[in-house]
């Protein structure tokens, strides 16, 4: 994949053989005149526990405290409506519907023929010669079984009949779990609204861990809003956080339907730390975030720790209590429609794309990842897209 990955992007930092320089996705990273106080000071407190300098965490093999890189040039991010829809919209071949809400895929046989779409308020059929679902890891599962593909208990449950039976629709969930170590600042600690919220990321591996850099840590410098940080339970307190992510988790979840109506989005089981090995490495990941906390340069920014709170942090039990509590979804949901060989009775689509069983049916977004990769998911599903397109234009 690594042409894609070139293809796709125009580094505006660092160039060579695993950076693109001519792509519609631009990455840069904030320059040292940028950096504000505490993104300088949670770096310092990395470097001074040991973890090395990484000036490129998009370089093979990086590991380390460095630069995060972003694809946010002028603080706007840089989307595939930007990179890609802003210059394809005249095109003569592409129609785009807004406000439309796709119900099922429409079948003669095992062959897709098109699908059934709500448009304003009113239902049509579209016909196509090949349907491409790009919904994203919760909707195109979720249409999926809508059409009648997917474990046959799960759609016997709403009273959809079985058009195909692939077990591993909705399930493989996969996701970046993440908790918030939070500080109060001095008063005299100035944070201007606009404040860049992530500048420094350090990648790690967790000490025993098989995984090579499993698990992440960045600060923000944005206000602290609580333990309920999706607007329940708000705070008014001013502060810094350290975000520490379980970037490769051993367990996984799954997704089921609530009802047939497609209006009605699916329960998500997200199945947080059904495995120690998780629960493990976040909890060292929270010490991590505590000792660098107590380096000199953050100290001269905070003056206490707010969450967790001294009696979450005195024994496993009371932190693992604390983590469950409190970890909220870093909004990278993948794998529940994963790729996979024909032998994997799990496996919903083939090296393609293709949904096995069916014909003229791709699935194409980050619900094909296998597994959650180690960093957020945009760039990767948007090389996806450009490998599918490739294939599609190779008949395969």
């Amino acid at each position: 994949l690594m042409p894609y990955f070139r293809m796709i992007e125009t580094d505006t930092d660092f160039s060579g053989d695993f950076h693109g320089s001519d792509g519609p996705i631009i990455v840069r990273r904030w320059k040292p005149e940028e950096w504000n106080p505490a993104q300088i000071a949670f770096y310092e407190a990395a470097r001074a526990n040991g973890f090395p300098d990484c000036p490129d965490h998009n370089a093979p093999g990086s590991t380390g405290v460095g630069p995060t890189p972003l694809n946010n040039p002028d603080r706007v991010r840089w989307s595939t409506a930007i990179g890609y829809l802003s210059g394809a919209r005249e095109r003569p071949n592409l129609e785009i519907l807004p406000d439309c809400l796709v119900h099922r895929v429409l079948f003669d046989g095992h062959r897709a023929i098109g699908v059934r779409a709500e448009v304003n308020g009113e239902v049509t059929d579209y016909e196509a010669e090949e349907v491409v679902l790009s919904a994203g890891a919760i909707g195109s599962p979720h249409l999926l079984m809508l059409s009648g593909i997917g474990p046959s208990e799960a759609l016997d449950a709403v009273n959809i009949p079985v058009h195909n039976e692939l077990p591993g629709v909705g399930q493989n969930l996969r996701d970046h779990p993440h908790v918030r170590v939070t500080w109060r600042t001095r008063d005299d600690f100035d944070q201007p609204l606009g404040l860049p919220g992530v500048q420094f990321t350090l990648r790690y591996t967790a000490q025993g861990s098989h995984l090579p850099n499993d698990m992440l840590i960045h600060p923000s410098s944005r206000s602290v809003i609580g333990r309920r940080w999706w607007g329940q339970g708000a705070s008014e307190e001013i502060g810094l956080l350290m975000v520490v992510c379980l970037d490769l988790a051993v367990g996984s979840g799954n997704l089921r339907l609530r009802t047939k109506d497609p209006h009605i989005q699916p329960f998500l089981n997200y199945n947080y730390f059904e495995e120690e090995f998780d629960l493990k490495r976040l909890r060292e990941g929270v010490r991590i975030a505590n000792r660098f906390g107590e380096h000199e340069d953050w100290t001269r920014l905070v003056t206490e720790r707010m969450e967790p709170t001294d009696g979450d942090m005195g024994s496993d039990e009371a932190l693992n209590a604390w983590i469950k509590e409190t970890a909220v979804t870093s909004h990278h949901v993948s794998g529940t429609c994963k790729m996979g060989p024909e032998s994997d009775p799990m496996a919903v689509v083939d090296q393609f794309g293709n949904v096995r069983g069916l014909e003229n049916l791709k699935v194409v977004d980050a619900s094909i990842m296998p597994d959650c990769i180690r960093a957020n998911t945009n760039v990767t599903s948007m090389v996806i897209g450009e490998r599918v397109a490739a294939f599609i234009g190779e008949g395969l």
